[in-house]
């Protein structure tokens, strides 16, 4: 169930890889945070409102949607709300779009799976205090 009222450290996880998105899940609520998780982009959008998450942390491959277009999407409901980027494929594939995209859409995090979860929970505290800087592309 969606809990729709805004809280501290809120995460919305969006991740095709449903066990993944899971184990996240799961071990990022062990550490602090509230997380709703979908394996669908499109349902995650259903459920997005404006102030209701402090951070998005989203799959960059994903079908029928990517996770930038997705990012999109979804600042045009929350400027404010940040985001964090996680994929599988190699981070060199990425390297350019990085460069070249998330500056315009203030992405600063992409982080590479599979990943410790103290790793996974340091970036998104790391990317929850942040206000502006370096971006991070672990």
């Amino acid at each position: 169930m969606i809990n729709n009222q805004k809280k501290n450290n809120r995460i919305l996880l969006v991740d095709n890889e449903t066990d993944l998105s899971l184990a996240f899940k799961i071990a990022l609520e062990d550490n602090g945070f509230e997380v709703d998780a979908f394996d669908k982009p499109d349902i995650a959008l259903s459920y997005f409102n404006q102030g209701m998450y402090d951070l998005l942390l989203l799959d960059i491959k994903m079908p029928n949607m990517s996770g930038i277009e997705f990012y999109k999407r979804m600042k045009e409901i929350d400027q404010k709300v940040k985001v964090c980027f996680i994929t599988a494929s190699e981070i060199h594939y990425f390297e350019e779009i990085a460069k070249e995209i998330f500056p315009i859409l203030g992405v600063r995090r992409l982080i590479r799976k599979p990943i410790k979860i103290e790793d996974l929970v340091k970036n998104l505290r790391d990317e929850l205090k942040s206000n502006n800087g370096n971006n991070n592309y672990n």
